[in-house]
């Protein structure tokens, strides 16, 4: 997969904030131990922002000032931070056709870069927590250095694909908070609504991806690349973490839902390439 070269970029849709500091850190609304931290971060990755919170929830921002990305010249794939751009302009333009084409209106969602901690109108964050929507503010907050995380702590094979899969995802929980889909406190377990949340956010991830080439910024996307993403997918399984964290599996505490699972509800979003394809909410979560 790789962004189209001359695809006009609008770096208007990303705030890069990556160097500032974001203050004192809460995690979680409670001081985790570093075993706890590792932990939470393990479950909380691909939308452990869904409704949560990391700090004091004011429902305000620091009101850092972020810089501009500038991927105007050259090749956006060359760079990591231009080719999100690339996906998160992508991401948008066609849930903001999708809108428009059933009488919604789409309200854009800006993406922040940032690196260790930030503001955010869900409270005080850090990279640990992975990337998130907060529904507060209706941002996206990612460290690009999750990437590597994903690669290396996930066994994840990564590549830029599986970076989108990531950031489609995100927007997956902006789609569900505009339809009114996103509520808080969503119950955990295998069955309960935070599970059933997190695989519609993987299942729209692949509606997209099924319409990612139509948008104009995206060329080159293969069956590899789908793979890729389901590869991604499994990674953060919560029976795959569980095992690997814990030595056994409960699933009774899942947040995201099984690697068999989020494989599926992707699969299913690509294969319909529709939304109303999604309802993962009645039904087999398989």
């Amino acid at each position: 997969m790789r962004i189209r070269r001359g695809a006009r970029l609008d770096p208007s849709q990303v705030e890069d904030r990556r160097g500032i500091g974001g203050g004192p850190i809460a995690i979680g609304g409670g001081g985790l131990g570093l075993a706890g931290l590792v932990i939470y971060l393990l479950i909380a990755v691909l939308g452990g922002g869904n409704g949560g919170t990391f700090g004091d929830l004011d429902g305000q921002t620091a009101g850092q000032a972020a810089s501009s990305l500038d991927c105007s010249s050259g090749d956006p794939n060359t760079r990591q931070d231009c080719r999100i751009l690339g996906d998160v302009n992508s991401v948008q333009k066609y849930w903001s056709g999708w809108f428009a084409a059933h009488d919604k209106r789409y309200e854009p969602a800006n993406t922040v870069f940032f690196t260790g901690s930030t503001q955010t109108g869900c409270g005080a964050a850090t990279t640990d927590v992975g990337p998130f929507y907060c529904p507060v503010d209706k941002h996206v907050y990612i460290d690009l250095g999750f990437y590597q995380e994903l690669h290396d702590r996930f066994g994840a094979e990564g590549g830029p694909f599986a970076e989108a899969y990531v950031i489609a995802h995100e927007y997956g929980h902006h789609t569900q908070d505009l339809l009114g889909d996103l509520q808080p406190g969503g119950s955990k377990g295998a069955q309960g609504r935070s599970v059933r949340t997190e695989l519609q956010a993987d299942c729209y991830a692949g509606v997209w991806a099924r319409h990612a080439v139509a948008t104009g910024y995206i060329v080159d996307l293969t069956q590899q690349d789908v793979a890729a993403g389901l590869d991604a997918a499994a990674a953060v399984g919560d029976d795959r973490i569980q095992s690997e964290t814990q030595g056994q599996v409960n699933p009774e505490t899942w947040t995201h839902g099984s690697s068999a699972q989020r494989q599926s509800w992707f699969k299913r979003g690509y294969q319909r390439g529709e939304p109303t394809g999604c309802n993962t909410f009645t039904g087999s979560m398989l």
